[in-house]
């Protein structure tokens, strides 16, 4: 997509543009035999994906970090629609202990689990580790949904095979992934707090957002965008793609560096498991 078509909202290929609503590209489509966890759907466009998932019939989990907007969200769209299936579960993804209690949480519901939408993140922080000593925007942006996917994926390959439903994961980005370090990822500086920029260091994590979703498809398989991807029935079968305004845009070449994503996916088991370690 051209730089015009992104400011005037002119439809791409998909026909939607950066004008469509999240209401308008999931028009018809009925997602009543669907379960979707949303994380940080408590505000923004998590809330607002949340919403319109649940407006067509979809069983909607919002995970998320503060449990007082998440019940305020989960009322607003009980609103919007008496008969919407929405609960709510808490998850605060700077914390791998609070990662797993989710799954469990989750797992005791006892339900299925289709769409998993990686969209909660930090934005722009001043320097600070996480609960388990990871840079605070990698950690919560990347390592957070890293952690929360592998522990789903059995989950979601047990709903496919069941029902015969494709899943889907879908990882948020940000044109912000082509603003990020020198060497794309600082996996022997990730923790350093010399040469730590706000910026580039969300940059960094959008791009392993990118790097985790094509490492994802090689292993296995704005809210608009995330509704279209998410339930869209023109993306079946489609995998490790970015998309921009609900159309396909080829990102960085970093986001496309193989050797990187491989990396990138060895790096974040290596710290997921360091952190599991008594």
């Amino acid at each position: 997509m051209s730089i015009l078509s992104l400011i005037t909202g002119r439809p791409g290929p998909s026909g939607f543009g950066s004008a469509s609503t999240a209401e308008q590209v999931t028009e018809g489509i009925d997602a009543s035999n669907l379960t979707a966890i949303v994380t940080g759907g408590a505000s923004g466009i998590g809330l607002e994906t949340a919403r319109v998932l649940a407006l067509r019939k979809a069983h909607v989990i919002i995970a998320a970090r503060n449990m007082e907007a998440a019940n305020a969200a989960k009322q607003l769209i009980l609103k919007d629609s008496e008969i919407a299936r929405v609960d709510v579960l808490k998850l605060d993804l700077c914390s791998m202990k609070s990662v797993r209690a989710f799954v469990d949480d989750f797992n005791a519901l006892n339900v299925p689990l289709n769409i998993l939408i990686n969209n909660a993140g930090v934005m722009f922080c001043p320097f600070q580790l996480s609960k388990d000593g990871i840079e605070m925007q990698f950690a919560t942006n990347h390592i957070g949904h890293f952690l929360l996917t592998n522990l789903l994926l059995e989950k979601m390959k047990n709903t496919a095979r069941s029902t015969g439903i494709e899943g889907r994961i879908v990882n948020l980005s940000s044109i912000a992934h082509n603003y990020t370090y020198e060497q794309g990822i600082r996996f022997d500086q990730i923790n350093d707090e010399s040469g730590y920029s706000d910026k580039r260091a969300y940059g960094q994590s959008k791009l392993a957002n990118i790097l985790h979703a094509n490492e994802l498809s090689r292993h296995f398989q704005g809210a608009s965008t995330t509704c279209y991807v998410a339930l869209h029935p023109n993306l079946k079968g489609v995998t490790g793609k970015y998309y921009l305004d609900c159309n396909e845009m080829q990102p960085s070449a970093f986001a496309r560096d193989t050797v990187l994503a491989k990396n990138l996916w060895d790096f974040s088991n290596e710290l997921v498991s360091s952190a599991a370690k008594p």
